[in-house]
Parts: C-alpha cells; sequence; structure tokens
C-alpha cells in the first residue's frame, strides 16, 4: 500500500492507479459554469479485490452519475472525497485494468490552501487554472498527488470569441457555430497539479526556435510579448546543453492580460501575467526559470513534496546559468551575492524537508541554488554536468527523490564519491542541516 504525501495527507488515495484521464469539459466564460465527463483508465493495486475507492473532487462541482466499467456505481460525496463503491459480487480483482466514468458540473471554485487559493480561476475575461501543490480537484476528479503521473486528453467546448490552451499537443479544433470545441493531448506522463487550461481572447505567435516554441498572448500585447521572449530560443539551446534534451514535443509561454504575483508553471508551457513583459533582468530571470522547470518538476517530478529543492533549486540555478551563458554576470558572482545575503536569515530551513508553512520560501529556491553551485564547484564542471545529463535522462518523465540525486553522484561515479567526502559529507551539510555551509573557494 503507497504511503500518504506526507505534507497533504488528504490528497491522493489508495488502492489503483490511474493510467490515463480522458476530459470532456463545456464551460460558459461569463456564467463560469462548467460541465463535465471524466473517463479514468486505471488498474487496481494491492493483493485483495477492489471494493471501495476515493477520488479527489472539490465539493463546489456536483457529481450526477459515476459509472464503473459501464454499470453505474453508488457514490458519496463530501470534504473532496468522491467515495465509490463497486458491487459486493462485482469487485475490481487486483491488477485488473478498469474504468470510471465521472460526470460532474457547476461553479468551479479555487481550493483552499496554505498558500491562497488554487486551481481553477476565473479571470477578467477566461480562466487561469494554477493548482501547485493541490489545486487539480477544483476542476477534475483525480488521485491528486505528485507521483501518481498518467496521460492525458482535454477536451473542451467553449464560445468561439476564446482561445483554449492545454497542456501538450493541439489535435483539433473544430468551430461549431457560436462556439469551438479544442483537444489536446498529453503523450507524456504528467503529476495531476501540472495539469491546465487556459482561456482567453488570444493569439499564437510561433518563435524561431528548433525546438516548436510559441507565445500565446492578448493581441495588444503581442509586440511587446515578442521582445520580451526573444531570447527564450537561445535559453532553449543553453539548457539542452547543461540539462539534457528538452523533455516534450513543444513549449508554450502564455502571457494573460491580468497581473499575475509570479508566474506559473504547468507540463509543456508557463503562464505569465501582463506585468512580466518589462525589459531588464527581473523578467528575464523568470522566463528562464520557467523554462527550466520542464526537465525539473516536470519531467523529472518530485514523488512527494519534502523534496521540492530538486524543482526549485533547479530552477533558480538554471537562471543564473542563463545569466552566464548570456554574459551578464557568472553563477558564481550571483551565488556568492545570495550567499550573502541567506547568511543574514534566520538559519531554520532543512533544505531536504522545509515543511509545510515553507514549502515556498525564498530560501528553499536559493539555497537549493546555491547547494547545486556548491556541488559544481566540488566535482568541476565536466563532471557536474555530466552527471546532470544522466541525471535527467536516468529519469525522464518519472518520479525523483533526493536519495536517488545523492545516489547518482555517490554511487554511480564513485571516482566522485572520494572527492565529495573529503569535503567533510557534503550532502549532509546542505540537505540536512539548517546552518547555511560556506561556498567552496573558486581556485
Amino acid at each position: 500500500m503507497p504511503e500518504l504525501e506526507p505534507y497533504f495527507p488528504r490528497h491522493g488515495n489508495d488502492g489503483y492507479r490511474v493510467a490515463h484521464y480522458d476530459l470532456t469539459l463545456g464551460y460558459r466564460v461569463a456564467a463560469n459554469r462548467l460541465d463535465g465527463t471524466a473517463v479514468l483508465t486505471a488498474e487496481a493495486e494491492g493483493a485483495e479485490p477492489l471494493g471501495v475507492f476515493e477520488l479527489d473532487l472539490s465539493n463546489a462541482l456536483r457529481v450526477e452519475r459515476v459509472t464503473v466499467q459501464g454499470a453505474r456505481v453508488r457514490h458519496t460525496h463530501r470534504a473532496g472525497k468522491l467515495r465509490v463503491t463497486v458491487p459486493a459480487g462485482r469487485p475490481i480483482e487486483a491488477g485488473a485494468r478498469f474504468s470510471v466514468e465521472v460526470r460532474y458540473g457547476g461553479t468551479p471554485h479555487l481550493v483552499q490552501s496554505p498558500y491562497g487559493g488554487l486551481g481553477w480561476e476565473q479571470l477578467t475575461d477566461g480562466v487561469l487554472v494554477a493548482s501547485q501543490p493541490t489545486g487539480a480537484p477544483s476542476w477534475f476528479p483525480c488521485d491528486d498527488r505528485p507521483d501518481r503521473k498518467a496521460t492525458y486528453r482535454v477536451t473542451l467546448t467553449t464560445s468561439a470569441m476564446y482561445h483554449v490552451v492545454a497542456n501538450g499537443v493541439l489535435e483539433e479544433r473544430t468551430p461549431r457555430g457560436s462556439s469551438a470545441t479544442w483537444v489536446y493531448r498529453q503523450d507524456a506522463p504528467m503529476a495531476t497539479y501540472l495539469a491546465t487550461v487556459q482561456i482567453g481572447r488570444y493569439r499564437s505567435i510561433d518563435l524561431p526556435a528548433d525546438i516548436p516554441q510559441q507565445l500565446v498572448v492578448p493581441p495588444r500585447l503581442a509586440a511587446r510579448a515578442t521582445a520580451a521572449f526573444a531570447a527564450q530560443p537561445r535559453m532553449m539551446q543553453v539548457f539542452e546543453q547543461r540539462f539534457g534534451p528538452y523533455p516534450f514535443a513543444g513549449y508554450t509561454a502564455l502571457v494573460t492580460d491580468d497581473v499575475l504575483e509570479i508566474p506559473i508553471e504547468a507540463q509543456g508551457l508557463s503562464i505569465f501575467g501582463s506585468n512580466h513583459l518589462a525589459g531588464g533582468w527581473d523578467n528575464e530571470r523568470l522566463i528562464a526559470h520557467e523554462l527550466a522547470h520542464q526537465w525539473f518538476g516536470n519531467s523529472l517530478t518530485l514523488v512527494d513534496w519534502r523534496d521540492i529543492w530538486l524543482h526549485e533549486g533547479f530552477a533558480a540555478y538554471a537562471e543564473w546559468l542563463w545569466s552566464e551563458a548570456s554574459g551578464q554576470r557568472t553563477a558564481d558572482e550571483h551565488a556568492r551575492r545570495w550567499h550573502r545575503r541567506l547568511a543574514r536569515l534566520p538559519q531554520d530551513l532543512v533544505l531536504l524537508d522545509p515543511g509545510t508553512a515553507q514549502l515556498f520560501d525564498d530560501r528553499v529556491y536559493k539555497r537549493g541554488a546555491l547547494a547545486l553551485h556548491a556541488l559544481r564547484l566540488t566535482v568541476g564542471d565536466d563532471a557536474f554536468f555530466r552527471i546532470v545529463r544522466e541525471w535527467t535522462a536516468a529519469h525522464r518523465h518519472g518520479g525523483v527523490r533526493t536519495s536517488d540525486f545523492v545516489a547518482l553522484f555517490t554511487g554511480h561515479y564513485a571516482g566522485l564519491e572520494a572527492v565529495i567526502e573529503t569535503q567533510g559529507s557534503f550532502f549532509e551539510r546542505w540537505l540536512r542541516r539548517p546552518d547555511l555551509p560556506q561556498l567552496p573557494v573558486v581556485i
């Protein structure tokens, strides 16, 4: 039986594993009305037949009907859990593949969390979905934990005046009178919190790049967005050199007409606010940060939220790598500047287990980046980037833990273990202790 996710034990379920989500949605923007049919293809886990199981789904959405293998079944829906009961005489055998269909609808609301509202959000004129870490149940029934990746197909019908973006490849857009239906397919396994739908009055602009890249923007912002994202194709080239091949079929940067506090990551796309288009390093680094998440967070996804530094530390370090590659400050200059800043802050954060309250603390991001820079200085550029590329290749589209990362550096390359150990238990100091270690001296 899988363990509960330690930070969010109310999210995620046991007894089965979803392989594929097929979501058919209808949405009326002005009324904020969502109607959906979710078909989940799953496999029963464990040694015993499966008679009862649960899905995560917000109670803002009313469940109309649930079927298992085409037969209508009993269900209850309380406190964000949809509990499904299979007829006593027809349990699902262990290891058997089965389908669940849920018909539901209502006015979607943000799911409350320690970090504010998450999930399906009505904008001034459209929709934004940002679910990290627990907002996916705001719009579809799911097994909401990061280690439960699946493939997706999303079909969404709305007014033809709106442009729809979802994860993966656009298979078709079919106009029908005043409405249009958009179909997206995501074949790379994806965590529920990375699934997204974006709806707005947008236009699409292709960027000149080897890997398909597009901007999706309000028409009035097209010129500013094109200028702001002009360096992104070069960022992609730099990150492929450092991290290995880009892990998805393409990449979309979407800019809303609304102001956003921070950009948002999703698999295969990132979402920025209209306030993120100004020139200068502050916005340029955000573009690099969100792009890097496609490797670290989207392709390689943490098994549980204690290991968030594997996402945010790498994405923050990617900012410094881009700065270095583009002729601005070197990564070492950034690292030493941030080390001085962090040294003046409370030394009460353990990178390997920051706690729910500090999950998105800026110290997780910057201390994670500092740990990676210290490791780079310890083992040298050639070994560091070679092992990082091996890391992304070995766990492509999979789940990762810090223990996997440590094992790769200290075990797989035996020659490096001695180098690291001579520094006095590198990973113990950087990951498991609250006090900030000194950076190695550059020779």
